[in-house]
């Protein structure tokens, strides 16, 4: 499953419940937001709504925070460098370059 993807065909799921979910405050969603972590659609009225991709992403994050230790601009720096290394992979022809990307992906803990 991509970490990145669009929201288009997918059930989106209203901030309370995600964060239930997730076993978050809402509060803590909205930081995230706020940080450019996640970019959750809205409603006409502005309600926040997360897609699946985006509950992965936040999964991800709560697990590099909570398990790894890294603090949010770490985390922002790591998806950063994640989300290059994604538009990367595909470009490169070489086996060992490609198998390097792999091994700095897994090293982040992002398939």
């Amino acid at each position: 499953m991509p970490i990145f993807g669009s929201v288009q065909d997918q059930d989106l799921i209203f901030i309370s419940v995600a964060a239930r979910m997730l076993g978050m405050h809402p509060q803590t969603l909205r930081k995230y937001e706020r940080l450019g972590l996640v970019q959750p659609t809205r409603t006409i009225g502005s309600m926040r709504l997360y897609s699946r991709d985006e509950l992965a992403r936040i999964k991800l994050i709560k697990r590099l925070v909570d398990e790894a230790g890294i603090n949010l601009a770490g985390v922002q720096r790591l998806l950063s460098i994640a989300e290059i290394v994604q538009r990367v992979r595909p470009l490169v022809r070489e086996r060992r370059v490609t198998q390097e990307l792999d091994e700095l992906l897994r090293v982040l803990g992002i398939d």
